[in-house]
């Protein structure tokens, strides 16, 4: 199936129109795509519209490279219903004992909407469906606690309308946030769109935990649009709020029920190892009540990082904590040696990157001058890499290595520094560098621990393994196919 007539894709902000128009360079992995001279035309500044098969393909094309993202607010709104007052989206919203934030959730839906509230096993049920009963909203009520993948597949299980909308109890919505991500479905592969979770602002939030949560969030994916794919800077998307088809998640079983936590990643990667692109447009928002408590964040982070193994049994070749080509594995590992000939080594490796990177530009104009900023942006990332390396995902072994070598104990004060350095250079953190350097600590110190005892639980290293990449590949676009009962697994019942 192709993108209908009225689509708009507009490049990337990290994309890069060359040699008057002739090729693109950008894209997650970076590439450079050279434009045939018929396709030129159909690139309007940085934007292409949809008119025919021949801008349907050059728009397909960017979408699939990753080189640029659909214009949401440019394409047609989606028709909130099918057929006069039926509706086309259904919320399902798990939830167990927290009576205060379903009511304060069901209060920021858009009214007339239809709503399934899953009380997963709630020690007072009796609070949850009043709540639900004075908001109008179809209850499940499940006799055990399933978890938050259990309970959002027995709410599955009920919904008629072709969109789901899955929303935790602890989000607060705008009244866009929805009918926004329903636009991106005018594309028909798209199976999922998110929007960008933030901090909720209530009277705890305004603490220092609060305000790193709100610079630093595991939720917060960024405040540029992108299309999710393991291995970019937007991998997954969370649970929290999530739109998506009904037929292809029914089709794909929905989320593994066997997976307390990371059943959201999970569900990601099945649906993009099969070819159903999902969208992230933080154009929208959606409020998350974060926790403001010391203990209680901590076991959080913990918790996350406890969906290490499970993954890395599902999806080996996506959970690796780095992913580094071999220049960049060199130069850091030259960086953090610190010996004398380290930054010779890391010189070489650089200008060995940039120069076979100017050799595959040499059409374009000056290849020199964007293969240098290629292979910086390279460098940043590479750094950033092995610095939380050390101190988020192999900390125990850092620690171990600090009680013996003089040369591991500044390299860990470099990590460190570096981790603040580059967060303070994107100008986006509420906190001093003190304050912030402590909760970022404690942040890797908790979720380390958790990828740690997930690991030694599974008696495997999968998920602490470093990947080298030598030629990635993005994946492809499919053609859409109808949902199918044979498809389903066990966990959709």
């Amino acid at each position: 199936m192709t993108l209908p007539h009225g689509f708009v894709v507009v490049l990337d902000r990290h994309t890069r129109v060359l040699d008057d128009g002739r090729a693109l360079l950008g894209g997650n992995p970076t590439r450079l795509i050279r434009l045939a001279p018929r396709a030129r035309p159909l690139l309007t500044g940085r934007t292409v519209y949809v008119r025919d098969a021949a801008s349907a393909a050059l728009a397909d094309r960017l979408l699939e490279s990753g080189l640029a993202h659909p214009a949401v607010h440019a394409l047609p709104c989606h028709p909130g219903r099918r057929d006069g007052d039926d509706p086309s989206c259904t919320y399902v919203i798990p939830v167990r004992d927290r009576a205060h934030q379903l009511a304060r959730l069901l209060d920021s839906i858009p009214s007339g909407s239809p709503v399934i509230v899953v009380d997963d096993a709630s020690r007072r049920p009796d609070l949850i469906n009043a709540v639900a009963a004075r908001h109008h909203a179809h209850m499940v009520a499940l006799p055990v606690n399933l978890g938050p993948a259990g309970a959002r597949n027995a709410g599955l299980r009920h919904v008629s309308t072709p969109y789901v909308a899955f929303i935790d109890s602890d989000i607060v919505l705008t009244a866009e946030t929805v009918p926004t991500l329903l636009r991106h479905f005018a594309d028909p592969q798209v199976a999922m769109a998110v929007p960008r979770i933030t901090g909720l602002a209530t009277t705890e939030a305004p603490g220092w935990l609060g305000r790193y949560e709100s610079t630093r969030s595991s939720l917060d994916l960024g405040a540029h649009p992108a299309a999710v794919r393991p291995g970019t800077p937007v991998s997954w998307a969370p649970s929290a709020c999530m739109v998506a088809r009904v037929d292809i998640l029914t089709e794909t079983g929905g989320f593994d029920e066997r997976m307390r936590v990371g059943e959201d990643v999970d569900l990601c990667w099945r649906l993009v190892r099969d070819g159903w692109p999902i969208r992230y447009e933080p154009s929208v928002e959606a409020a998350h009540e974060h926790r403001a408590h010391m203990g209680d964040w901590f076991a959080r982070k913990a918790v996350y990082g406890t969906g290490a193994h499970p993954l890395a049994q599902r999806h080996p070749q996506n959970i690796a904590p780095v992913v580094l080509a071999p220049w960049s594995t060199a130069l850091v590992l030259a960086l953090f040696a610190q010996r004398r000939w380290s930054l010779p080594v890391a010189g070489t490796a650089w200008a060995v990157a940039t120069a076979r990177i100017a050799r595959k530009l040499k059409d374009p104009a000056h290849p020199a001058r964007h293969a240098t900023r290629l292979t910086a942006d390279g460098t940043v990332s590479a750094v950033a890499q092995g610095s939380a390396l050390l101190t988020r995902h192999w900390w125990p072994l850092t620690v171990i290595g600090c009680l013996a070598s003089r040369r591991m104990r500044r390299a860990t004060v470099l990590a460190a520094i570096t981790d603040i350095a580059l967060e303070y250079r994107r100008g986006t953190t509420r906190l001093d560098p003190i304050r912030y350097g402590i909760a970022r600590r404690l942040d890797d110190l908790a979720y380390g621990a958790g990828v740690w005892i997930s690991a030694l639980r599974g008696r495997s290293t999968a998920a602490l393994r470093p990947r080298m990449v030598l030629n990635p590949r993005t994946p492809q676009r499919q053609p859409a196919r109808k949902a199918s009962p044979q498809g389903r697994t066990s966990q959709a019942r």
